[in-house]
């Protein structure tokens, strides 16, 4: 509700104030957590920053969290998941040297399943989040259990029970926490997040002398202040086997926040893959030709990615002037950033006329490997004819697909599978438009009765040639869609390309895929692999899950056959199966992508204007293919013309092992950094070789430390085997020689 300079000041505020009440409360502890919050601090007010370290040596003022913002958890990308751990956890060890073994996440809108990995592998052990007790279908079953993640990690969590991140000590809250508290009779601690949040200012007086009132009163649960490593050391070892949950934290609420504000969802995914290339070609282009490697520009634009990432910023819940400041911010840092991938790049090529081709996807494209420069593949074109009835028929000897006369897709025809794609009967590429009046909140929510009507948007102004693809323009309200349908030669992938100039109001676009495809479940990308979440509603917990997060792709399958649908910057959907009534057997399963809301607070003029968006529907795809895919939509091609073809730094032998980073350490050793995860769900073995003399590898942490418990990988010079579980995640620090 205000912008970020506003909170410059309101953290100065909340120091000051807390510093204060410290040295008169000589019981009261103070924990403030993101590391952003205290640099700030640190830059702005000097006098209150002396203050605060010598309460942090006193014990008494905490640093909590171990990231860089209290980020939003289902929609930033693994690399930067990873990074809100190695820049919040590295500025405490740098200013403090106190390393936090807990996540901090009170008011987070859900939490993604490849989470617990990603706590793990930056060193961490405990969450505690209280955002859950907000789900307005089913009761969270446990206060305190083990979340185990897509791998399999298992972090100790807490949700407090007093179901309030802004406890004021209250008699009748604290009660409330021993009523509610689910696993009591084996459990027996239970955390109070105490003071004023949504705004800050801290603890009051008034909160730390009930406290006190409560430290030993008959009748009431003894009330203690403890930093939050005593109170999970504490609880974990009281109740060292606790019930586990397997999977992503739900939030049956703010579905919508997967939504609101498209341009900030936008510039967050631009500047995350922007950033993976401009670490990859500056590293290689450091050690190819001693490009001055940019680590102060790389860490700073990290830290800029990772504040949006906050969790009102991201998920298109702040005010006007918020989101107008991020897509400013996020320009810039498209052409800093592009500056630097296009200087690293030249600097590998050299002067010369050849014309080159760099791909920074972490697979092979056209015979370009990744992170590699070859001069470009050239192939056959893709026919277009008209379809009798009206309509055109795109037809690359891979995939046949037929566009009818109101420009919706009625086929796309898996040529060597023999196989339709669309469901008998239905049409894809088929805009939905939806009344969207959430109840309470609306920016965060949408809810289910919105489904209850839809205009199924079918007129076409125009259906008509372009290029090798098809043009469809479409009217309606005060709004317009224009649309390039497209397939690439030698590709099984249709390209939806779309552009909307949007003047609704209170109103929800949806693109629907009716396919095909008979599904009990499907896949959603998520940090470091991918989530499988049901198709049906038979309980209460799957009926609530009516939207969802992905990142790049969902991917749905039979046994041998499948179907991706992937995205350049989309991130809501919802999944949905219907049986036929038409006589045909069967099922049809229906992949939506969300593109667009209108809601009036607290930015009445939410999304207004013009939008563009990438999609491409995979026939034959599988899970692996639908990995590629949603990478390729996301990381173009660079074409440059140059003197000489440029080999990678390092490549990876399996298809399964996916490169997420590949950069120069941070400690300005010279030292290369690469991180990778198996990417399908199966256990990979994978040789990586180094594209320089490698004098020694060693494994680390996110924060690229060495993990002692980690044997060295096997190593034949620049050849380094890997071996690796279901989604498991690894980072390999290589020396040079």
């Amino acid at each position: 509700m205000w912008p970020l300079r506003e909170t410059v000041r309101k953290v100065a505020r909340t120091t000051a104030n807390m510093t204060a009440l410290l040295e008169d409360e000589p019981e009261f502890v103070f924990a403030m957590s993101q590391a952003q919050q205290w640099a700030w601090v640190k830059e702005h007010r000097p006098e209150v920053w002396a203050r605060v370290k010598k309460a942090v040596a006193d014990g008494r003022f905490v640093p909590a969290g171990g990231m860089w913002v209290e980020s939003d958890t289902n929609m930033p990308g693994s690399e930067a998941m990873a990074r809100q751990f190695v820049h919040g956890k590295r500025f405490f060890l740098e200013e403090f040297g106190i390393e936090n073994d807990e996540a901090w996440l009170p008011d987070t809108f859900g939490f993604a399943a490849g989470l617990p990995q990603i706590i793990k592998a930056a060193g961490s052990k405990w969450l505690l989040t209280q955002k859950i007790s907000w789900s307005q279908t089913n009761r969270f079953p446990h206060h305190t259990f083990r979340w185990e993640g897509i791998d399999g990690t298992r972090i100790f969590t807490h949700f407090p029970p007093v179901d309030t991140y802004n406890c004021s000590m209250k008699g009748s809250e604290i009660a409330h926490a021993a009523r509610n508290f689910k696993d009591k009779g084996v459990a027996r601690r239970s955390l109070a997040p105490t003071g004023w949040g949504d705004g800050g200012g801290g603890t009051t007086r008034e909160m730390v002398a009930k406290a006190a009132r409560l430290r030993d009163l008959e009748g009431s649960a003894t009330v203690v202040w403890e930093t939050p490593g005593e109170f999970f050391e504490k609880a974990e070892a009281e109740y060292p086997e606790p019930p586990v949950w397997v999977g992503e934290l739900y939030l049956e609420l703010h579905r919508a926040t997967l939504t609101s504000q498209a341009k900030t969802k936008q510039g967050n995914r631009r500047s995350e893959h922007l950033l993976r290339e401009a670490e990859l070609w500056a590293a290689t282009a450091a050690i190819r030709t001693g490009f001055p490697y940019p680590y102060e520009d790389l860490d700073r634009i990290w830290k800029t990615v990772l504040l949006h990432q906050f969790h009102d910023i991201l998920p298109g819940s702040s005010i006007a002037w918020v989101h107008r400041e991020a897509r400013r911010t996020y320009e810039r840092i498209a052409e800093e950033l592009t500056g630097i991938i296009d200087a690293a790049q030249r600097a590998l090529a050299g002067e010369g006329a050849t014309p080159l081709v760099f791909n920074a996807a972490p697979h092979t494209r056209d015979g370009v490997p990744a992170g590699a420069a070859r001069t470009p593949a050239t192939g056959a074109r893709t026919a277009r004819t008209d379809r009798p009835g009206g309509g055109h028929v795109l037809d690359n000897g891979l995939l046949r697909v037929e566009i009818d006369a109101r420009g919706l897709v009625v086929s796309a025809y898996d040529t060597e599978a023999d196989r339709e794609t669309i469901a008998p009967g239905r049409a894809a590429n088929l805009l939905q438009l939806h009344p969207d009046f959430p109840n309470m909140w609306d920016a965060w929510d949408v809810d289910e009765f919105y489904r209850n009507t839809v205009t199924d948007l079918t007129d076409a102004d125009e259906v008509a040639p372009d290029g090798d693809g098809v043009r469809i323009v479409r009217s309606f309200g005060a709004s317009r869609v224009t649309q390039l349908l497209s397939l690439a030669p030698g590709e099984r992938r249709l390209v939806l390309d779309t552009e909307v100039d949007w003047h609704e109001t209170e109103k929800f676009l949806k693109l629907a895929f009716p396919l095909d495809v008979h599904a009990e479940r499907y896949a959603s990308e998520t940090q470091f692999g991918h989530f499988h979440r049901p198709t049906h509603t038979n309980t209460s917990w799957e009926a609530a899950k009516f939207e969802a997060c992905n990142h790049r792709f969902v991917h749905l399958e039979e046994p041998g056959w499948g179907v991706a649908v992937v995205n350049d910057s989309t991130y809501g959907h919802d999944v949905t199966r219907t049986v036929r009534t038409d006589g045909d057997r069967g099922t049809t399963t229906t992949v939506r992508v969300s593109l667009l809301r209108a809601p009036r607070f607290p930015d009445p003029e939410t999304d207004q204007g013009v939008h563009r968006f990438r999609h491409a529907l995979v026939p034959g795809a599988g899970i692996g293919d639908a990995v590629r895919e949603g990478w390729r939509i996301n990381v173009p091609e660079r074409r440059i013309s140059g003197a000489q073809e440029v080999a990678p730094l390092v490549t990876v032998d399996s298809e399964a092992v996916v490169v997420t980073a590949v950069k120069l350490a941070d400690d300005d050793s010279g030292d290369v950094v690469v991180r990778f995860h198996e990417a399908h769900g199966g256990r990979a073995r994978a040789t990586l070789t180094a594209g320089f003399e490698v004098a020694g590898v060693t494994v680390t942490d996110l924060l690229e430390r060495p993990l002692p418990e980690a044997p060295a990988p096997r190593r034949d010079g620049e050849r380094i085997a890997v071996r690796l579980r279901p989604f498991e995640l690894m980072t390999l620090r290589l020396r040079r020689a």
